[in-house]
C-alpha cells in the first residue's frame, strides 16, 4: 500500500527530532520503590524518568503510530481513547478520537479525555507535554526504541503497563520466532552491501543510531551508512557517489519511489538490485518492523525464501 505524503513527512520530522534524545531502553518491569502508593506502579520510561501508573490503566492516549500499533498487538485497543491522524493501523484505530498529529497535538483535545497515561515517542515538545499535562496529573511516558531488541522489550513494558502481560509476552514471542526463522534463513548466504533510501530528495538514509541498520543485518545485509554519525542523516551527492551499493532499499512513500540519481552507475542499480517496501514496515518501530524485516530478506536473498 502506497503511504501518503504526509505519513513520508512525519517519519522525517520524527527522525529530525530524535537527535534531541539519548534515552535509554524501556524496562521490562516496575522499577522498585519502597515508599509506592499500592494503587500505583512505577516504571522507568526511555529518558530514564520514573513514572507512576496507576496499576490499572483504563485509558492511554498515543501520540504516535508505532505506539498506537504496540497497543493493539498487546490486546490494550479497547483502552486507547485518543491517537493521531497518522495512525491509521489497524483499522481499529482510525475510528478512534484523533488529537491532532505527533508533532503538534491538541492538548485540549487529550486533557478533555482523562487519559491515565498518554504515550509519547520522542519529540522535542517533550517538555511541554509533561509540564501541561503534570498540572492535570496526567502521566507521560516516553518510547524511544533505537533497535528491533528494543522495540520488542517496548510492546512488552506496554502491556505490562496496560494489564496485558500474558498477551504482551505471547505477541513477543511470535515476534522473536518469525526474527529467528528469517536469521536461519539467510545464515551462510553471501551479506549484500545495502542502502536504505528514506527519502529521494533530499536524500535520508539510515545512520548509525538508527535501529535500520539491525533491521537489514537481520535480513542479510550490511548498511553501508551504519558508521555515518546520528540517526537519520543527509547526505550529500559526492558522499552517496563512494558508496557503491549492490542491493538499494526504498521506503516506498510519495516522492520516494527510485533511486537518487547519485547511484545510477551503481552496483545496486546497474544489476536491478533496487527494491520498494511499504514505508509503514520500516519507519514504525512498532511490531510490524518484523514484517519489514521479512520482506527485505526476500528481497535480497530469494533463493532462501522459496518453497520447497
Amino acid at each position: 500500500m502506497q503511504v501518503r505524503f504526509f505519513e513520508f513527512r512525519k517519519f522525517v520530522v520524527l527522525a529530525l527530532a530524535f537527535v534531541f534524545f539519548t534515552g535509554v531502553s524501556c524496562s521490562s518491569s516496575p522499577v522498585s520503590n519502597q515508599n509506592a502508593n499500592p494503587d500505583t506502579r512505577v516504571f522507568k520510561d526511555a529518558l530514564g524518568r520514573d513514572v507512576s501508573l496507576p496499576r490499572d490503566v483504563k485509558r492511554v492516549v498515543s501520540l504516535a503510530p508505532n505506539l498506537t500499533e504496540m497497543i493493539y498487538a498487546v490486546g490494550g485497543g479497547e483502552k486507547l481513547v485518543g491517537d493521531t491522524t497518522y495512525c491509521d493501523f489497524p483499522e481499529a484505530a482510525k475510528s478512534v478520537q484523533k488529537i491532532g498529529d505527533t508533532m503538534s497535538p491538541n492538548m485540549e483535545a487529550i486533557i478533555a479525555l482523562h487519559p491515565d497515561v498518554v504515550f509519547v515517542s520522542t519529540a522535542s515538545q517533550i517538555e511541554a507535554f509533561m509540564r501541561t499535562l503534570a498540572e492535570r496529573n496526567i502521566a507521560v511516558y516516553v518510547v524511544d526504541a533505537k533497535s528491533v531488541e528494543e522495540v520488542l522489550a517496548s510492546i512488552q513494558t506496554i502491556g505490562d503497563i496496560l494489564g496485558t502481560k500474558a498477551e504482551a509476552d505471547k505477541t513477543v514471542a511470535a515476534l522473536r520466532e518469525r526474527l529467528d526463522a528469517v536469521r536461519a534463513q539467510v545464515r551462510g548466504k553471501a551479506v549484500r552491501r545495502v542502502f536504505v533510501q528514506i527519502s529521494k530528495e533530499p536524500l535520508f538514509t539510515a545512520g548509525r543510531n538508527a535501529y535500520l541498520n539491525e533491521a537489514v543485518q537481520i535480513a542479510g545485509g550490511e548498511s553501508v551508512t551504519r558508521d555515518v554519525p546520528g540517526a537519520y542523516p543527509k547526505l550529500s551527492r559526492e558522499t552517496a557517489l563512494k558508496l557503491d551499493p549492490d542491493a538499494i532499499i526504498i521506503s516506498d512513500n510519495e516522492g520516494n519511489h527510485e533511486p537518487n540519481s547519485a547511484f545510477a552507475k551503481s552496483a545496486a542499480v546497474k544489476n536491478g538490485q533496487v527494491f520498494r517496501v511499504n514505508a509503514d514496515l520500516l519507519s514504525r518501530p512498532g511490531p510490524r518492523i518484523v514484517d519489514g524485516i521479512e520482506a527485505v530478506a526476500r528481497d535480497l536473498h530469494p533463493e532462501a525464501f522459496k518453497e520447497k
